[in-house]
């Protein structure tokens, strides 16, 4: 939560299509989801934070594959950013950017994360927090 008590939302580049997305990643052995979105959010983002055990909800989308497109259900946790990195696993292969929900409904192209971002509630943060990072899994 920014001074003005707005929030920011943090979108990243896809690798491959230079598309606007929330961090997120496959599931990870032995780690609960929002364990394996707090490491997604940390190597592909460069964020560290607090991830919350409850979603905010879920989006579908189609991902590309080398010979199909695979159909995947997102579930998506807020994680409350305390650590923006300047250095991190992926940070050569994606851009990243700290949106206003509605600026980042602007730039996302599947229609339930556009009407996620839109919905999002920022009664789940805390005066504390600096940004708010919706990140998937």
């Amino acid at each position: 939560m920014l001074e003005d008590g707005s929030v920011e939302i943090l979108l990243i580049t896809t690798r491959e299509t230079r598309r606007f997305t929330l961090p997120k990643g496959w599931r990870m052995r032995g780690k609960s989801p929002q364990k394996a979105a707090a490491i997604e959010t940390e190597q592909e983002a460069g964020v560290e934070g607090k991830i919350q055990r409850d979603s905010v909800g879920n989006y579908f989308y189609w991902k590309r594959d080398l010979n199909c497109f695979l159909p995947i259900r997102v579930t998506v946790y807020p994680l409350r950013a305390k650590t923006i990195l300047y250095r991190w696993k992926e940070r050569g292969q994606r851009l990243r950017n700290w949106l206003r929900p509605s600026e980042a409904a602007l730039l996302v192209d599947e229609p339930e994360l556009v009407s996620l971002l839109k919905c999002f509630d920022i009664a789940c943060l805390t005066k504390r927090d600096k940004h708010a990072v919706l990140h998937s899994d």
